[in-house]
């Protein structure tokens, strides 16, 4: 059974986390919300803030998932990212970073590829 873009789009985030721990990433947030923004993992690397957005594709489209991150899409980011440092103030770090992890799934919904984009934008 084919998954629904929902539920592919969590499957992919849930991968991308994993991922991100096994490189030394402590996920702080997984789709968090402010208003009508949202990141899809925040999470910390040494001391830095990372906002991480992530993207999942089944099979061999012709767009890689990490091509979906436009300039409207990166300017959202980048304000969630202000938003997530004003709403916690007092959590350390010396700098932030905004990274894509693409996620590319097979047609029967198996991990094909996980790649990840540090300071992609």
């Amino acid at each position: 059974m084919v998954m629904t873009p929902g539920a592919l789009g969590r499957f992919g985030e849930a991968a991308a986390a994993r991922f991100l721990g096994r490189k030394g990433f402590l996920i702080l947030a997984r789709n968090w919300t402010c208003g009508r923004v949202e990141v899809d993992l925040v999470a910390r690397h040494g001391q830095r803030l990372v906002f991480v957005e992530v993207k999942t594709r089944r099979g061999c489209g012709l767009q890689a998932p990490e091509m979906a991150v436009d300039a409207a899409k990166q300017e959202r980011l980048r304000r969630a990212g202000r938003l997530f440092k004003a709403s916690f103030p007092l959590l350390p770090h010396d700098s932030i970073r905004f990274d894509v992890v693409a996620v590319s799934v097979t047609r029967n919904d198996r991990i094909r590829e996980v790649r990840h984009f540090e300071d992609a934008f």
